[in-house]
Parts: C-alpha cells; structure tokens; sequence
C-alpha cells in the first residue's frame, strides 16, 4: 500500500502541525508530507514548513473574489501534491461546502473541546465562562457544519478553580498534540470508517 500524502491548512503558529509532521518524518505515521497552506502570510507554520522539505504557500483570500474561488485555489496546490490527507491544525477560516465536498472523508481538524461542547471560537474560554469542570479537545472529520462532523478521538481535561485562560488552553494544547497526530496515524494505516455521524475504529 502506497503511503498517503498529508498536507496542512494552517492559520498561526503551527505546533499541532510541527508535532504531526516529526511523527511523520520519524516513520511513527506511515506517511509523507506533502504542502503547508495558510491564509495568513505572517503564520509561523510558514516559515516552518521548509525545515521539514515541504512547499508552503500563502494563498491570500484578499487576491479571490469569493471564498470558492480561494479555495479552488488550495484545492489545485493540494491535488498538484498528490494530497489523501488535509489537516486542518489550527485553520481559522471555515471551508465551504464546496472545499468539504472535494475532500469528503479526507479532512481532519483539531478542536480545543469536548464536542458537540463549545463548536467555534475560543472554546477554551466559552468553557470557563459556563463554569463546566472537565473540557479537553476533539479530532474529527470536518463536514459541513461548523465543528460537527464525525468524532474520531478525544481527550477530557479538568478544569480547576485557579485556572486561568492561558493556563486551560495549555493543558488543553497538550492533549492536542496527542490525539491528533494518533487520528492521522490510524487514518493513514487505513482504520478509521465513517458510519453514519460515528467513526469507527478499526
């Protein structure tokens, strides 16, 4: 079985990326790399990338039209690279029905909850403010929904009263760059089926 191909759409800073990417090179996922993609030029992911022998590449929304326009865009840099896995590490834009339909059972996304808990924006924070006492952090498919596709892992953390915001979001982290990278392995190894809304692991 040939290896899969893993690509990355990121926003920032990069870790869920960097940490997926060493298990890669290290052979811990059966895999290659392929490209790293961000909306925003200044990501440090960016400037990662090439440290690992991969093209990065800014694809700016502000060059496109529409959103699909962008995003057909991504799409040609991915398909160029070969790319059987997209992972969204950190990704802040919201792909479109469009983007989701090309790449259907082939995106994963890292989100700091435990969903169907806190979907969207500074979920680490939505959790403090409902006074919940145990969050963590979610691998999935991505669908059309916002943070509702089929569950693949996650990881429960307690939250105690001194924490803080900051102090949440890096337990929270921790437990991201263990599920994550164990999502994209078993999705490489050929494990994970989707039924229904449900993942099954094989």
């Amino acid at each position: 079985m040939k290896k899969k191909v893993v690509s990355f759409l990121v926003s920032g800073r990069g870790s869920n990326f960097t940490v997926v990417a060493k298990k890669i090179i290290s052979g811990e996922i059966d895999a290659r790399l392929g490209v790293v993609i961000s909306d925003n030029g200044k990501a440090k992911a960016l400037e990662i990338a090439p440290d690992f022998g991969m093209g990065s590449f800014f694809v700016d929304p502000a060059l496109y039209s529409s959103r699909k326009d962008h995003e057909i865009a991504m799409e040609k840099l991915l398909n160029e690279h070969r790319t059987d896995l997209v992972v969204a590490a950190g990704y802040m834009r919201i792909l479109s029905p469009y983007f989701v339909g090309k790449f259907r059972g082939r995106i994963i996304n890292i989100h700091p909850a435990l969903l169907p808990s806190f979907p969207g924006a500074e979920a680490q924070n939505q959790a403090l403010k409902y006074g919940v006492k145990i969050t963590g952090c979610t691998a999935h498919f991505i669908d059309e929904g916002t943070d509702t596709g089929p569950i693949i892992l996650q990881a429960a953390v307690h939250i105690h009263e001194e924490d803080t915001l900051t102090s949440l979001s890096v337990k929270i982290l921790r437990e991201e760059h263990r599920i994550l990278p164990l999502a994209v392995k078993y999705f490489c190894e050929g494990r994970l089926k989707i039924v229904g809304k449900s993942v099954v692991i094989k």
